[in-house]
C-alpha cells in the first residue's frame, strides 16, 4: 500500500488528518452494517425487506432467517473469515441472502458484474485470492456454469463454487486445488468491487465500512431517505450502484428492496406503483426509456418515486428536460460518481435548470474536489483541468495493486480520477471529457484494451483502435476502426471472430471503421484522441451521430 495512505490512516488516529474530521462530523464510526440491520430486523420482524420480480418476498425476519442458513453452508464448507466470496448472481432476493451471509461468516464480500467473461473472471479470483464464487447456470442466455468452472480451476488455491438455480436449488463443486486461499490481513477491508481499467483488467477497489456507511449518511442527508420509503433497483446488483445504491444502502437503512432482474421499463413502472419505491438510481438509457414509456394510468409517470438519480453515461441536457415533464414528482438530477466513491448532484431545491440540466452537480458532504492545471495547481472557476477528489465515502486502495495507488493518490490522498472538469463559483461541475480511454456504454465501463488484443490478432488486421460511438441513449456504443489493408471486414466478420475467440458478447464491436493511414506517435503508439477526431468528422460528413 502507498506509504502516503499509511501516513494518512496514523495521522487520522492522532487527530490531525481529514479523516479525524470524518469521524468528529459524524461520517464515520457508525459502527457495523450487520448490527444495524439485525437491530432493525429485531425492531421490525414482519416489515417487507426484500423483492423480486419472480415473486419472492422476504420480511426482516424472514430474510435474517435465510442468511443465518446460508452462513452455516458457507461454514460447512471452509469459508472462514477474511475469506473473499465473490457474487456473481442477477437481481434474484438470493443476491441479497448471501451478501448477507457473507457478513455473518465474517468473510469479505465481492460483487462482479453477472456478464463477466471466463478470462476477467479468472483474473479476479487470482488477483484477491478468492476462496468462494457464488453464480447460477444460466441466465438471459448467458451461460456462467463454464465460466465459472473456469475461474475456479484457472486459481492455485482451493475455490468452491456454488451454483443457484431460478428456482433457488443450490450446487456445490471445487477445484482440485489443495492449496489455502490467502485470506484478507487489512482490518479495514468491508467490501471488494471491481471496475473496468485502461490495462485491460478489472481494478480490486477496496472500501472500508466507514467510506461506504459515509456515502449512506451523505446520500441521506441530501436526499431524505425517509423510513417509510423503499427503494426499486434495476440496475444490476454486480454493478457498484446496484450493489452501493441498492444492497447495502438497503441494509443501512432498513429500506425494502425492490428488485428487477432484467431491465423493461413497462414492469418497472409497475414494480415502483406497487410497492411505493421512492428511491433509485440508474444509468442514462434506463432514464431514456421510461420517459419514452407512453403513461397509461391517471396518475403521472413514476408517481411516488422522489428520486431518480442518473448517472454512468453522459446525461443530456434535453433528456432531463423531458424528465421534468414526464415526471412532474420526481427528482431526477445527474449522479456523477465512481466504484471508488464520492458523488456529485444536484441539490434538491436547485432552482437553476442551467445547473440542473448542463452540470454534474456539486460535492457531497465532505467531498473535497480540486481541480488541477496543467502545471499541477489548482485551477481556478471556469478553468479545464484534472478532477482531484478526498472524502468520507472515497476509497482506500486498489486490492494487490500497489502501482496503481502510487500513481493514482497523492501525498495528501487525493485521488486522481481521470476526468477533466470545469468548477464555477458555486461549485457546481461539469465534466468535460476523459482522460482515460474507457468507452462507457449504458453507464457500463469498457476497457477497449481486451477487444483490441483480440482483434489484432486477426491475420487480415494490421492495427486497430477501439473507441466509443455516440449514441444517443446509450451515451456510446463499441466502434473498431481498423487501419488500411488489402482484406477488409465486415461488422459480421469482426464480431463471430470476437466470439471465437473468448470475447462476452458485451464487448463486441458494433461499428466497423477503415481509416486511411492510423496515426500514430514516433513510437508507434495509436493516438486515440485523433481518431476520435477523425470517426466525429466522418459521422458529421454522413449527417450521424450526436
Amino acid at each position: 500500500m502507498l506509504q502516503g495512505l499509511k501516513q494518512n490512516r496514523a495521522d487520522a488516529e492522532e487527530g490531525t488528518s481529514p479523516k479525524a474530521a470524518y469521524r468528529r462530523n459524524g461520517w464515520w464510526g457508525k459502527g457495523s452494517i450487520i448490527e444495524r440491520f439485525q437491530a432493525f430486523a429485531e425492531e421490525n420482524p414482519d416489515r417487507l425487506a426484500l423483492v423480486d420480480d419472480r415473486g419472492r418476498k422476504f420480511t426482516n425476519a424472514k430474510l435474517m432467517a435465510e442468511a443465518r442458513a446460508m452462513a452455516a453452508l458457507l461454514k460447512e464448507r471452509g469459508i472462514a473469515p477474511n475469506d473473499v466470496v465473490i457474487i456473481v448472481l442477477p437481481n434474484w432476493v438470493e443476491w441479497q441472502v448471501m451478501h448477507l451471509a457473507i457478513r455473518l461468516s465474517g468473510a469479505i464480500p465481492a460483487n462482479i458484474p453477472l456478464k463477466t467473461d471466463a478470462r476477467m473472471l479468472a483474473h479476479v479470483v487470482n488477483l484477491v485470492s478468492a476462496r468462494c464464487l457464488v453464480g447460477t447456470d444460466v441466465f438471459g442466455g448467458f451461460d456462467l456454469g463454464p465460466v465459472l468452472k473456469h475461474a475456479a480451476d484457472s486459481a492455485d488455491h482451493r475455490v468452491d463454487v456454488l451454483k443457484i438455480s431460478g428456482s433457488g436449488a443450490l450446487e456445490w463443486s471445487a477445484n482440485s486445488s489443495a492449496n489455502p486461499a490467502v485470506k484478507v490481513s487489512d482490518p479495514d477491508l468491508d467490501h471488494i468491487m471491481f471496475t473496468s481499467s485502461t490495462t485491460g483488467m478489472p481494478k480490486a477497489v477496496m472500501h472500508s465500512q466507514d467510506s461506504l456507511n459515509a456515502f449512506h449518511e451523505t446520500m441521506a442527508s441530501r436526499f431524505d431517505l425517509v423510513p417509510g420509503g423503499s427503494i426499486f433497483m434495476g440496475s444490476p446488483l454486480g454493478h457498484s450502484v446496484g450493489a452501493i445504491h441498492g444492497a447495502r444502502m438497503s441494509l443501512y437503512f432498513g429500506l425494502p428492496l425492490i428488485l428487477q432482474q432484467k431491465w423493461n421499463a413497462a414492469e418497472a413502472v409497475q414494480m415502483i406503483e406497487q410497492f411505493g419505491c421512492t428511491y433509485t438510481a440508474a444509468a442514462t438509457p434506463f432514464l431514456k426509456d421510461l420517459i419514452d414509456l407512453k403513461q397509461t394510468g391517471p396518475l403521472p409517470k413514476l408517481n411516488s418515486l422522489r428520486y431518480f438519480l442518473c448517472g454512468g453515461a453522459q446525461v443530456p441536457p434535453a433528456l432531463l428536460e423531458r424528465a421534468d415533464r414526464e415526471f412532474p414528482n420526481t427528482y431526477v438530477t445527474v449522479l456523477w460518481g465512481m466504484t471508488e466513491g464520492g458523488y456529485t448532484t444536484s441539490i434538491p431545491g436547485t432552482s437553476s435548470t442551467v445547473k440542473r440540466h448542463q452540470t454534474a452537480g456539486c460535492a457531497s458532504d465532505g467531498l473535497e474536489i480540486v481541480i488541477l492545471d496543467e502545471a499541477g495547481k489548482p485551477a481556478g472557476p471556469g478553468c479545464e483541468g484534472d478532477l482531484t477528489v478526498r472524502g468520507p465515502a472515497l476509497f482506500y486502495g486498489y486490492y494487490n495493486q500497489p502501482e496503481l495507488n502510487e500513481a493514482l493518490f497523492d501525498k495528501e490522498g487525493f485521488f486522481f480520477v481521470g476526468d477533466r472538469a470545469v468548477m464555477d463559483e458555486d461549485g457546481y461541475i461539469r465534466i468535460t471529457g476523459r482522460s482515460k480511454d474507457l468507452i462507457i456504454r449504458g453507464g457500463v465501463n469498457i476497457s477497449p484494451v481486451p477487444i483490441e488484443d483480440v482483434l489484432a490478432s486477426h491475420a487480415d488486421v494490421t492495427s486497430v483502435a477501439v473507441i466509443g460511438y455516440p449514441d444517443d441513449r446509450l451515451g456510446e456504443r463499441i466502434c473498431a476502426v481498423f487501419g488500411p489493408s488489402e482484406t477488409r471486414l465486415s461488422l459480421e466478420d469482426v464480431t463471430r471472430f470476437a466470439g471465437e475467440h473468448g470475447l462476452a458478447k458485451q464487448h463486441w464491436p458494433e461499428f466497423v471503421f477503415y481509416i486511411d493511414e492510423m496515426p500514430t506517435t514516433p513510437a508507434g503508439k495509436i493516438r486515440k484522441n485523433d481518431v476520435r477526431q477523425w470517426l466525429e468528422s466522418t459521422l458529421a460528413a454522413k449527417g450521424q451521430g450526436q
